[in-house]
């Protein structure tokens, strides 16, 4: 079984139950980018999600039921960050670049109509070419890693 390194998990009458059973457990190791960050960020939205159900199911298929709802929500509706706000259907669909372009020239003519209302740039709708959940600090703002086009409204 694999988990964090959370106490609970790393209890003395927890870690003596999983022997008694004959199960193997293992650890997150701090720092590793490829051990379960994708799950228990994915873990960590579908907690915090609106609609997540503060009591049990009643049955494995109200949990089914429920899930799909989630994945439907996360892929076609939740805007992410690490993308600029597109869902990752559109992600996918390649739909994002002309997304943030159109971000672009509606806040640059926001800007354009109202310039008092803007104490300096606008934000930077650019094309992430690459997410990384823990990037390397020292690659972060380099421009082939993170940007692949700087999106201009022409």
């Amino acid at each position: 079984m694999h988990s964090d390194n959370g106490s609970p998990m790393k209890g003395a009458t927890f870690l003596s139950t999983l022997q008694k059973l004959g199960i193997m457990p293992t650890f997150s190791r701090p720092s590793v980018s490829d051990d379960n960050p994708y799950s228990e960020s994915l873990f960590r939205t579908l907690k915090y999600s609106a609609t997540y159900p503060s009591n049990p199911f009643e049955s494995v298929t109200d949990a089914r039921v429920w899930t799909t709802g989630f994945v439907e929500w996360y892929n076609n509706f939740h805007c992410h960050s690490a993308i600029k706000f597109v869902t990752p259907s559109q992600r996918h669909r390649e739909e994002d670049r002309d997304i943030l372009q159109a971000r672009k020239r509606l806040y640059e003519e926001a800007k354009n109509k109202n310039p008092l209302r803007w104490s300096g740039n606008t934000r930077r709708w650019v094309f992430i070419k690459k997410v990384y959940l823990n990037p390397n600090k020292e690659r972060v703002n380099t421009v082939e890693d993170i940007i692949a086009t700087e999106l201009h409204s022409s």
